[in-house]
C-alpha cells in the first residue's frame, strides 16, 4: 500500500502587514519555526508575530511548489482575495489594465 504524503502551501500575515508564502510537509512544525528565535536571517524573524491566514493541502510536492511560486508573484491585493476566499476575483486580478493616452 502506497503511503499518502501531504504538503501544504501556506500564507502568513506578518506583524508589519506583509505576507510570507511557503511550502512544507509539516505545517505545525513549520509555524513553530517561524515563531522561534532560531533563524535570525529569515524573512519572518523581524516581522513576528506571524499569523497563519491561508493553508492549502497537496498530495504532490511538485504541485505544491508550483502553487507557492505562483502565489509569491501575486500582488498583496490578490493574495488578500485568496485569503478571504474571493476566488471569483482572482482571474480579474491577473489581467493588466492599460491607460489609453489621448492624442
Amino acid at each position: 500500500m502506497e503511503k499518502y504524503h501531504c504538503y501544504y502551501v501556506y500564507i502568513l500575515k506578518c506583524a508589519d502587514e506583509t505576507y510570507y508564502t511557503g511550502v512544507t510537509n509539516n505545517i505545525n512544525s513549520r509555524l513553530k519555526e517561524h515563531q522561534s528565535d532560531d533563524n535570525q536571517n529569515s524573512y519572518t524573524y523581524k516581522r513576528r508575530p506571524v499569523q497563519l491566514v491561508f493553508c492549502s493541502e497537496f498530495s504532490n510536492i511538485e504541485d505544491a511548489i508550483e502553487k507557492e511560486k505562483q502565489i509569491k508573484k501575486w500582488s498583496k491585493k490578490k493574495k488578500e482575495a485568496l485569503i478571504d476566499g474571493n476566488f471569483n476575483l482572482l482571474p480579474k486580478m491577473s489581467k493588466k489594465t492599460f491607460n489609453k493616452k489621448s492624442t
